[in-house]
């Protein structure tokens, strides 16, 4: 099916129902879709065709919603970049891609047309948001164009291409298709038990998958009305919170935390959080109890990867949840925990998870060796490392690449950081390991401390040490003001270890 069937439908069965609100703007299901049809049939008429791939630079607006589901509708493909990337990392996405068209807002420009002046073939140009020289205006494309015929998508055929992070080398397009993004949506939607006046918060961004299935192809599916925001902007979101009936609230452990430190200084007047839903990367069990106990409601805590459309474990919903857990495979899914042979590994003990299922990609575009590694024997090889309970319950234990083996002892960077994040004066933490002339690696914290709190790296130390084995308490302690983050509030390790600890290979 074409994933643009489910805004079809929605707008059949709903037409009047808000389908977004933005920026004191609203509109129905019904005036959605015909902008969706319009903007398919001002796309193809520009030249546009089914195959072409067309990069989508924008932040969260109704006008990204309608650019997503017209080139579904279109059966083009979408390549949808972080707005805030520069021209080193546009060189190689426009380049890898084969990217035909470019749709990007006009205060985004300056680099993305740098690069396409080197790229003549890239020759539909649009930009949205104000004029732009050498760029069609978004609007004009949205002229009445009659009746546009959806294109015939195969469930395998590509409709996704979304470049990872690039951690292990050079970053690579993963192709996901119709039926990945169509199944993945309806899993996740239908396994979550929504009412249908419930308002989807939406912060997280579109350019990111977690955001595109969790957020807004969940939300179209099931006809909700989703509040967008263009970025999080936690004073918004928190009165959001209160002004709402009844709310959803799709995360990440960042925008978790970050309502938390409001709600202990200042309680909400009222939480119309009906539920939430955490993913992206690990969330601290301190942030869940605390965040559950301030907005009296629960976060049910899941796991994906952008090559999995992205969700392949969730804890269930009307179940109760198991802190520090992911959950179960959701359905269609299955998983393992296996050795360095893939071998399953007995319950309880640590090993690599491997995933498989419906929303798993079709592979990595011109990378046909990769690919192989990342799919063999038929498995998503995660590079996660975890356990599972006798109940079935997965527990990621860390990122493989991320483990610190000091002195020949493995040390797991989130059971240390867990730890910090009880101690009452830190708000953030992260644990990586640095560079040790004898020892191979050291155990390294950064941290970032509560506003007010005057704690010291030497009490941070104490503290931990009192918690754990020698080998795993950090001998060096770094106090920062905040953390690098990615644009999805994802914590990004290779920075710290980069632009802080660099040279630093001391221990205290």
């Amino acid at each position: 099916m074409n994933l643009s069937a489910l805004l079809e439908n929605t707008a059949a069965r709903r037409p009047s129902h808000h389908a977004i609100r933005f920026q004191g703007r609203a509109v129905t299901y019904a005036e959605l879709n015909r902008r969706v049809v319009s903007l398919a049939a001002g796309l193809s008429a520009a030249g546009l065709k089914p195959g072409d791939v067309c990069a989508v630079m924008m932040p969260n607006s109704i006008n990204w919603v309608a650019v997503y589901y017209a080139l579904a509708k279109l059966g083009s493909i979408v390549l949808p970049i972080n707005f805030l990337y520069r021209v080193g990392e546009l060189e190689h996405i426009f380049r890898d891609s084969g990217a035909r068209a470019f749709i990007g807002h006009a205060a985004h420009l300056d680099d993305a047309r740098k690069v396409m002046a080197e790229l003549p073939a890239m020759d539909i140009r649009v930009a949205d948001g104000g004029p732009a020289a050498g760029f069609m205006p978004l609007e004009a494309l949205f002229s009445d164009h009659g009746a546009f015929s959806t294109y015939p998508a195969r469930d395998e055929e590509p409709l996704v291409m979304i470049y990872t992070s690039g951690t292990t080398g050079v970053p690579k397009g993963a192709i996901l298709t119709h039926g990945n993004l169509a199944s993945n949506a309806m899993s996740v939607a239908d396994m979550r038990h929504t009412e249908p006046n419930d308002v989807v918060l939406g912060v997280l961004p579109f350019f990111h998958i977690y955001g595109q299935t969790s957020t807004l192809n969940a939300s179209i599916y099931l006809g909700l009305t989703l509040r967008l925001w263009a970025h999080f902007e936690v004073e918004e979101l928190f009165g959001a919170i209160e002004e709402e009936e009844s709310s959803i609230l799709i995360a990440v452990p960042t925008v978790f935390n970050r309502l938390s430190e409001m709600g202990a200084a200042n309680p909400p007047k009222r939480s119309s959080l009906r539920f939430c839903v955490s993913g992206g990367a690990s969330l601290p069990v301190e942030v869940l109890r605390r965040f559950e106990s301030v907005f009296q409601t629960i976060i049910y805590e899941g796991y994906g990867l952008t090559e999995c459309s992205p969700v392949c474990v969730e804890n269930p919903y009307g179940r109760p949840t198991r802190p520090g857990s992911i959950g179960v495979p959701i359905p269609g899914f299955q998983a393992r925990i296996v050795d360095e042979k893939d071998r399953d590994v007995r319950r309880g003990e640590v090993g690599e998870l491997i995933v498989k299922g419906p929303g798993v990609m079709k592979g990595y575009l011109h990378q046909p060796e990769a690919t192989a590694e990342a799919l063999r024997g038929g498995w998503l090889h995660t590079g996660d490392l975890a356990k599972q309970d006798e109940d079935g319950y997965i527990y990621i234990v860390d990122r493989k690449k991320d483990l610190v083996i000091r002195g020949g002892y493995n040390v797991y960077p989130r059971e240390v950081e867990e730890i910090l994040y009880t101690h009452p004066a830190v708000c953030e933490a992260a644990v990586v390991g640095v560079p040790h002339p004898d020892l191979g690696e050291e155990v390294a914290a950064v941290v970032v401390l509560r506003s007010g709190s005057n704690a010291t790296p030497e009490d941070i130390r104490a503290f931990v040490k009192e918690r754990v084995a020698p080998h795993k308490y950090p001998r060096i302690v770094r106090q920062v003001r905040e953390l690098p983050k990615s644009a999805t509030g994802k914590i990004l390790k290779r920075a710290i270890s980069h632009d802080i600890f660099q040279s630093s290979t001391n221990t205290q």
